[in-house]
């Protein structure tokens, strides 16, 4: 049996811009793969295609061959209606940034639940709101049943992440996506979300794909990894061996970029040739 999800030659163009560039990836079942790169190196742009939300005027080439149902289906050539049944229910994604992924009028329980009736439409509002208080309490929001009439402004930054937690997980998909879950949290409450992270892809047994800028962050989640740079994917690996001794030079300036207690704070740190 292939891979769980086989990306070939992806290309994404906006114009003159080639934002992907003859990507190719696969993540296999229960495998976590970090794919790492600067901003701009075409890691989202590569979600996106992935989960079908580019914007229209994103011209797409190439294969993203998804193994879902065991059967194989190219998701850059399946109808909207059937990109729907497979968003969120077979693939899901975690955004960077809660504020702007949670709606700040409504609820968070309500918004959860979504999800859910999104893919069941016979579920009961009793039905989906059980399935939602579930969720949340399965990452570890205190008190869910209290805090399901909460608005999102009244959770810390932490407990809006385990929100969008919750919503990707509700309907147990296959394949989770999580881009920069952690960029705009501190490093404790980082730490924190990635062992949360870690622990539901092990009990779920989900396959992650798992995007940041931190080569030091993908190192304490994924088992392989994935370089970028300018669209292209310039280093593939196993995580130890491509971070103790990584083949690509930029690579090596991605490692000398994270500072260490040994950094020497008086010398700028490594910047990556343009």
């Amino acid at each position: 049996m292939g891979a769980l999800l086989d990306i070939r030659g992806l290309e994404v163009r906006f114009g003159a811009l080639e934002a992907v560039r003859g990507v190719s990836l696969s993540v296999d079942e229960g495998e976590v793969l970090g794919l790492v790169g600067e901003s701009g190196s075409g890691k989202s742009a590569t979600a996106l295609a992935i989960m079908g939300l580019l914007p229209p005027t994103a011209k797409v080439d190439g294969q993203i061959l998804w193994r879902g149902d065991g059967r194989e289906v190219d998701l850059l050539r399946q109808t909207p209606e059937r990109m729907r049944r497979i968003r969120g229910r077979e693939i899901a994604i975690i955004f960077q940034e809660p504020m702007t992924a949670l709606n700040p009028v409504m609820t968070v329980g309500p918004q959860v639940a979504e999800c859910a009736e999104a893919h069941a439409p016979r579920l009961t509002g009793r039905e989906s709101k059980r399935k939602a208080m579930t969720a949340m309490e399965a990452v570890a929001i205190p008190n869910a049943a209290q805090r399901y009439g909460d608005y999102p402004h009244q959770f810390s930054g932490g407990q809006r992440q385990r929100i969008l937690i919750a919503m990707a997980l509700i309907n147990r998909p296959w394949l989770l996506i999580a881009d920069e879950p952690t960029t705009a949290l501190d490093v404790t409450v980082q730490a924190q979300i990635l062992a949360l992270l870690g622990e539901l892809q092990r009990e779920y047994g989900l396959a992650m794909l798992f995007i940041s800028h931190d080569l030091a962050v993908v190192g304490q989640v994924a088992g392989r990894v994935a370089v970028m740079r300018r669209g292209e994917v310039v280093e593939t690996g196993e995580c130890g061996r491509v971070l103790a001794a990584p083949q690509h030079a930029y690579t090596r300036t991605l490692l000398a970029a994270v500072p260490t207690l040994r950094t020497d704070r008086t010398r700028p740190l490594a910047v990556a040739e343009t």
